[in-house]
């Protein structure tokens, strides 16, 4: 039976693993062995134009081209700023969002938590013309700052929930022991109760994260040239004059989400006790 599990197990994993492979693979070979049949996933000539392409791009036709930069690296700056920017305040006021609706007696807390889990309820495409519309007359259109609190909102019931979740389980006695002391409540929260919360923060941050990170119906709505992020970038790139570059795809696809890999590596060590958090009793 062991046995059995293990295959299930390792076609699973195959499953799972092989398309990260394809697109690696794929962003390394020319656009002739992508296409080739039989396919070649090991034995095919090495290259890095794709990855050229992703960063320039050719102006120009005949004797008259030249390579020029793209829009790429504005791009992939412009989704850093936005998810960085994003996350931290989001993860700020779910954190302090959270705590106040563990600890204190809040008049319709049931139906107030309620209120923010069910934002998250209605699908992008049911709200983006009321928010597009709201945008232009707000002048928040192709603006830093509007897609920084588009996303603030879009995750903060996510953050507040699961930083609420997190502090349940922190008791309070610490806190009320703290403030015995002569610390105040802020102070027993800032040494007390957010060190424990760590953990939280981790796991909160990279779910976040990874939504602002990926989002794109408002990125291309929203967004023109100045501010536009890699989802959409990369979408725009996708029909050439030639057809479909898939190799320059799954390079742009690959350095897209490098970033995604080197933040939840360096928050690997709270991340695991984020995501079990509350599960197992001592």
């Amino acid at each position: 039976m062991k046995v059995f599990w293990s295959i299930i197990l390792i076609v699973i994993v195959v499953i799972y693993i092989f398309p990260l492979f394809w697109m690696i693979s794929s962003s390394f070979k020319t656009r002739v062995e992508i296409f080739s049949m039989p396919p070649k996933f090991f034995k095919f000539d090495f290259t890095l134009k794709n990855y050229r392409r992703v960063f320039y791009k050719v102006s120009g036709w005949g004797k008259f081209a030249r390579e020029v930069p793209s829009e790429f690296p504005r791009s992939l700056l412009n989704s850093a700023i936005i998810t960085g920017f994003s996350t931290l305040l989001a993860v700020i006021l779910g954190t302090l969002s959270g705590y106040a609706f563990s600890r204190f007696e809040i008049p319709g807390k049931s139906d107030l938590l309620f209120f923010i889990l069910s934002t998250r309820m209605l699908p992008s495409m049911v709200i983006v013309v009321p928010i597009f519309v709201m945008y232009k007359k707000l002048h928040l259109f192709n603006t830093y700052h509007g897609m920084i609190i588009l996303y603030i909102v879009f995750n903060l019931s996510f953050s507040v929930w699961m930083m609420k979740g997190f502090i349940d389980e922190i008791p309070k006695e610490y806190e009320e022991a703290a403030m015995c002391d002569g610390y105040t409540r802020f102070q027993a929260f800032w040494k007390i109760i957010l060190p424990q919360t760590y953990a939280g923060i981790a796991a909160t941050a990279v779910f976040c994260g990874i939504t602002a990170w990926n989002e794109y119906v408002f990125a291309l709505i929203l967004t023109s040239e100045e501010t536009k992020t890699v989802p959409p970038t990369i979408a725009g790139n996708v029909l050439k004059t030639t057809g479909v570059n898939w190799g320059e795809v799954a390079a742009a696809s690959l350095i897209f989400l490098v970033p995604v890999i080197i933040f939840t590596f360096f928050v690997r060590k709270y991340l695991l006790r984020g995501v079990t958090f509350g599960t197992i009793k001592g």
